[in-house]
């Protein structure tokens, strides 16, 4: 008796280890880029797990991070300004100003903007945000110009897109 309720136990772990494993198989960020009337600035929110990216992070530096912390922040602000800019029309890159980050133990949520200018038909958006680390990362940007939204999505064939 002991031994068939040890057996439906194991079985039971597995079988939620199985499924605690693969909800995490499909690897996603988001960013929304809009233009605020009030400011005059071009506002950039991140969006992406807390686990991918500390492991991402762990793996470029060799220690674990603790994305609450403040000392975790600049190695982070490095990662993403490599990782994703904007350019205009003209080829010429855009001057992202980092604004911050809040993390907790689900999101990490990254804010970046452009003061003084709105973006113009023809800008390009390079995202290769953890699409280097992580082969099956997609990362959704939904662009906001003059009311309308355009939504482009980044992976490893495609990391450079231009907007309508």
């Amino acid at each position: 008796m002991m031994a068939c309720v040890l057996r439906r136990l194991a079985f039971t772990v597995l079988a939620f280890a199985g499924t605690a494993a693969g909800a995490h198989n499909f690897h996603m960020g988001i960013a929304d880029i809009s233009y605020n009337e009030r400011t005059g600035n071009t506002e950039i929110v991140h969006t992406y797990t807390s686990h991918d990216v500390s492991t991402l992070l762990t793996n470029l530096y060799g220690r674990n991070f603790d994305l609450g912390q403040a000392d975790s922040e600049q190695p982070l602000r490095r990662y993403v300004e490599k990782q994703f800019r904007l350019a205009g029309p003209d080829d010429k890159r855009l001057p992202l100003q980092w604004v911050g980050v809040k993390a907790d133990a689900d999101s990490v949520v990254i804010f970046q903007e452009i003061a003084g200018t709105k973006l113009k038909p023809g800008t390009r958006i390079h995202n290769a945000l953890l699409i280097d680390f992580l082969p099956s990362q997609k990362n959704t940007v939904n662009l906001q110009t003059d009311g309308t939204v355009q939504t482009l999505v980044f992976d490893q064939d495609s990391i450079d897109q231009t907007a309508r």
